[in-house]
Parts: C-alpha cells; structure tokens; sequence
C-alpha cells in the first residue's frame, strides 16, 4: 500500500537558481569546462565530488548502474578500477558502451558521458593499486565482487585473515582486479535553470575537432 510519503513526494521541489550556462561561455575543449566544474565541486567539499554512476546493460538489453569513483581523466578518458569478475566488468565485456553521469547537485549540475570502455594496461592497474592504502589493497583480495555470500562475516572473517598475512610485506596485485577507460565519445553538461529552462550542451567528437550543439531541457 502506499504510504502518505508516497503520495506528497510529487509535491517535493525546488527552483535552480544557481546561474546559467551560455554558449559563448562554452571552451572548445569539453574537457576544460569538467575540470572547472569538479575543481569548484572539490573547493565546495561537496561530500564525493569524484563519484560517478557508471551505467552498462546486460546481454539482453538490461540496464545496470552503480557508483564508482573517478580516478583519472584526460583526453583518452575517465577511468575507473574495479573487481573483473564484478557485473559490470562481465557486462563492459560483452558490450564496452558505458554510460557516466556526475551528479553534482549541490551547483544544479549533471555531466554525462558516453563512450566505449577499455581495459587499463597491467602497469596502469599495478602503480594505481600500490598507491591505494593497505586495507584497501586487502580488501580487493577479500570480495568476489557480485557473487553471493551467506553473512558479512564471511568478508569479516576473510579480511582479517588476509590482514595478518600480508602484515609484514607488500599486498600483491590479484590477477581478477583492474581498470577500465571510457573513451569522451559524447559529454552533456546540464546547468538547471528557473522555471526549469534548464541550460544543455551537448560536445560530440569529430575526427579533428567538437561539435557543440544547446539541447532543449
């Protein structure tokens, strides 16, 4: 039955006052514009600026999403690390085209990618893995990311074993864990605007340049 949160959350919103975004204002590099909006996110202490949803379908046309952090970008890509054998490493490997979105609510903003996804190289994934703490570095060790599992003392109990074998030594890189880069195909960047006239651009590649076309909201 519905419950009466149900029935007034049609009722819940906003206006997005926040300001606008206009052509002229536009750099030719879509790049430029992302990095200026995640550096003003960042600046902001926006809880997880670098937090992206990370959309995939299945082999039978199924959508998929999840939160993943961004932890490179430039003009090959965004990249993201993560278990090989998890549902959306499986689903990357049966169709690459992938999806990103930047929820970056707290400016009245989104940007959204498109873009096909390949694996890092073993020595892109390596440097990135022994940079990350040591318990996160176990941790990637303990989880068979999507599978099943009876309790989370199961993971608990893992951890800790894992953590008192790799306590003097370095944690080696498990051969199920990696990265992935989505190639800058298409980049949305959405401003919300009074009385939801929403600002949209939309940055497409070509072969020697971007084409930017405004998209109605």
């Amino acid at each position: 039955m519905p419950t009466q949160l149900s029935d007034n959350i049609a009722d819940l919103r906003r206006e997005y006052t926040q300001g606008g975004l206009r052509r002229k204002d536009l750099p030719e590099d879509p790049l430029v514009l992302f990095e200026r909006w995640l550096k003003q996110a960042c600046e902001a202490q926006v809880p997880d600026p670098t937090a992206m949803c990370v959309a995939t379908v299945d082999s039978q046309g199924r959508p998929s999403q999840r939160i993943v952090l961004l932890k490179h970008y430039d003009e090959k890509g965004f990249v993201f690390y993560t278990n090989l054998g998890s549902r959306k490493a499986q689903q990357i490997a049966q169709n690459n085209q992938v999806n990103l979105l930047f929820p970056w609510h707290f400016f009245d903003r989104q940007v959204m990618v498109s873009g096909k996804a390949e694996r890092l190289s073993s020595m892109e994934v390596l440097k990135y893995f022994h940079s990350r703490p040591k318990d996160s570095q176990i941790a990637a060790w303990v989880s068979q990311q999507s599978s099943r599992i009876s309790t989370r003392g199961v993971l608990e109990s893992k951890f800790l074993e894992l953590k008192q074998k790799f306590l003097q030594g370095d944690v080696p890189l498990p051969s199920f864990w990696g990265g992935f880069r989505i190639s800058i195909e298409e980049i949305e960047f959405w401003q919300g605007g009074v009385n939801r006239l929403h600002d949209r651009f939309i940055y497409q590649r070509t072969e020697n340049h971007w084409n930017i076309d405004r998209l109605a909201p």
